[in-house]
């Protein structure tokens, strides 16, 4: 098979900050009171909840709400797009079973046709908002139709948790988005699974991955099947992607899948990739020998990745896989990623 390659309708972000931007309320116009609205309301296919779809019941939260809502998904699958705006934080999302696979949130969209934002089965712009025990899909199918950026979420909001959610795709499964340099969104991810080929974990936002399966899906190459992670951190951040007790797994062919490279957005040169890989199992796919590689003329020697006491057949340590020393990773733990100015901490 051929070596993967990236196709990505540059430069994406341009309709992208548009697209969430139109979800964020006009700075200074009159917000009325919200309505009151229900702690928790009930999404069933079946029409034995208050409603058919998510995004029907994400519609029915009040625009600045302030109290927490809980919507429960009762079992099933469930296609069509989920948008949350800025203005609706304090939500939390529940698969009402407890079993992630019971509950699928699914689409089927390609950027190369839809954008990247429009290919995003779920897009949160909330902060505050908490996602559980539920399946989020972009069901694309790029082996049948042709590589594509075709993502399952979305994240451009602050102070996001996802415990035990699944992430399924292939290209650019996952992306963590800021908008532009001056801004901060941070996302805790525990005891979760993301899969892919290309770049599918990526962005500019600073996510932590808590004991969580990272699972490489095979391309069929004998030599590249694919990247793990295309951080676009910016330099005014020090803390982009964090990986910590977690597990790297696959059924592609041993050394063949990169740990990352670095995404200048546009060839932004104050997009520069941190990522940290710690304590971490890595099997065999991993590159041992030089598992980092350079992105569309940048070196991965100048962007900041590094590793820290990983086991496993895929973790060695040589001159191409940078280790922090244990006085340096004792700076870089989960809660250094996500405390920001206001001390969130999520961590389990």
């Amino acid at each position: 098979m051929m070596t993967p390659t990236v196709t990505r309708q540059r430069p994406w972000w341009v309709a992208a900050a548009a697209a969430v931007a139109a979800l964020v309320p006009t700075a200074g116009s009159a917000v009325a009171a919200p309505p009151s609205v229900a702690a928790t309301i009930v999404v069933a296919a079946d029409g034995s909840g208050n409603y058919r779809t998510v995004q029907a019941a994400v519609d029915s939260v009040p625009s600045n709400n302030t109290a927490a809502v809980t919507i429960s998904i009762k079992k099933g699958t469930y296609t069509g797009l989920v948008r949350v705006p800025a203005n609706k934080p304090h939500i939390t999302f529940a698969g009402a079973t407890g079993t992630a696979s019971d509950v699928v949130l699914s689409e089927s969209r390609p950027a190369s046709q839809y954008g990247t934002d429009g290919s995003a089965t779920v897009l949160i712009a909330a902060p505050d908002t908490a996602v559980r025990d539920l399946t989020i899909r972009n069901a694309y199918d790029e082996a049948a139709n042709g590589a594509s950026q075709a993502l399952a979420l979305y994240a451009n909001g602050d102070r996001q948790t996802y415990t035990n959610v699944r992430f399924l795709g292939n290209q650019d499964t996952l992306l963590t988005w800021t908008g532009s340099s001056g801004k901060v969104m941070r996302q805790y991810f525990y005891r979760c699974y993301v899969e892919g080929d290309v770049d599918f974990i990526y962005g500019s936002g600073t996510a932590v991955f808590d004991n969580s399966q990272i699972h490489s899906l095979s391309r069929g190459s004998t030599s590249n099947n694919g990247y793990i992670t295309a951080a676009s951190t910016y330099t005014n951040n020090p803390y982009g992607l964090l990986f910590v007790n977690s597990t790297f797994t696959s059924n592609a062919a041993a050394g063949t899948v990169y740990l990352g490279r670095p995404w200048h957005p546009s060839g932004d040169v104050n997009a520069v990739a941190q990522v940290l890989i710690r304590n971490s199992t890595l099997g065999a796919h991993i590159r041992t020998s030089q598992p980092w590689t350079d992105m569309s003329g940048f070196s991965w020697k100048d962007a900041r990745f590094s590793e820290y006491q990983n086991t496993g057949p895929g973790a060695t340590v040589n001159s191409n896989r940078p280790q922090l020393s244990s006085g340096q990773a004792a700076s870089y733990l989960a809660r250094d990623y996500l405390a920001g100015s206001d001390g969130w901490n999520p961590v389990r």
